[in-house]
């Protein structure tokens, strides 16, 4: 059972984890992902991954490692898949549910399941998107964003 890392919507105090999150979790706690740069969405962010790079990139994404309780484990991953609007294999997706490292407060390093943006999509973020700069969606000026009826991470 991998946890999860989220960056957006889905991190504490913004809409999503209320919906999505609340009463399913075991523990939350902040953690970041290196090898990432963080992009403005309609709404929500993209995680794109540096090419080449799983991990050991320059640019990082904060965020917060979340893990399930057990219990809730299943349900929990088939409802962000579908929030996520991500389907294995499936070449319409706009995110990827991908296994990557993500590094706790204290420095110790975990695998978590993450939604980075599909190729398609990162290609396009990478040419003309709105970079987060610092990878960090809750610090945007002017606060979080909170886009009802959005989705993603």
């Amino acid at each position: 059972m991998l946890p999860f890392f989220v960056y957006g919507t889905l991190r504490p105090g913004e809409h999503n984890h209320d919906l999505f999150l609340r009463g399913r979790t075991r523990t939350e706690e902040p953690a970041r992902m290196r090898g990432m740069a963080l992009y403005e969405g309609p709404g929500y962010p993209y995680a794109v991954e540096e090419i080449g790079e799983e991990g050991g990139g320059a640019a990082s994404v904060t965020g917060e490692l979340v893990t399930a309780r057990p219990e809730s484990y299943a349900e929990l991953l088939r409802t962000l898949d579908e929030l996520e609007e991500y389907a294995p294999g499936d070449p319409a997706n706009l995110y990827e549910r991908v296994e990557r490292a993500a590094t706790r407060g204290d420095g110790t390093v975990v695998r978590a399941w993450v939604y980075v943006a599909a190729p398609a999509v990162a290609a396009g973020l990478r040419a003309r998107g709105k970079l987060i700069e610092g990878g960090d969606w809750c610090r945007l000026p002017g606060g979080r964003r909170r886009a009802p009826g959005s989705s993603v991470d």
